[in-house]
């Protein structure tokens, strides 16, 4: 399937809720705690992809199949570094990043995640940080096959 990556409009948001439900709901079922969605998930976060899409200050993206159909997104913000380190420039925080079919995440995912890349390095960024279950076995493939390499994990437990 040819994908054709553009930005974001308003007139995604109804696919980018569809399909970062779905991705919840996947994630919830790995780490139930952790991922465990509010009630009103989805409400909450209409408003919350209406304000990245309207922001110059994030690169909101869409996949999308030769018949129009919103087939992944992402969302990244370009972010300074924490005092402490110098990576030589901000970095490219993606964390909202799913796909509709696991399959796809070398050919829809891939890229989704070089289009991002790109306008991310026109814009100053040095490095792209991408968040991943340690369970996604699909996305992780494809991000290592990008030259994206685990360099921090989060261990998490219940008190």
């Amino acid at each position: 399937m040819s994908t054709t990556v553009r930005r974001a409009s308003s007139g995604d948001i109804e696919a980018m809720l569809e399909l970062a439900e779905a991705h919840r709901r996947q994630y919830a079922a790995l780490h139930p705690q952790f991922h465990r969605s509010a009630q009103d998930a989805r409400e909450v976060q209409r408003p919350y992809f209406e304000k990245l899409i309207s922001s110059d200050s994030f690169i909101v993206l869409i996949g999308e199949s030769p018949a129009g159909a919103v087939e992944g997104f992402l969302t990244g913000q370009l972010m300074p570094p924490p005092p402490v380190y110098d990576p030589g420039g901000p970095g490219c925080i993606v964390d909202d990043f799913a796909i509709r079919r696991r399959e796809d995440w070398p050919t829809i995912g891939r890229d989704l995640l070089e289009e991002l890349r790109s306008i991310a390095r026109g814009r100053g960024a040095v490095q792209v940080i991408v968040v991943c279950a340690p369970e996604d076995g699909p996305k992780r493939r494809m991000l290592a096959e990008a030259n994206l390499a685990v360099v921090s994990e989060w261990h998490v437990g219940e008190l």
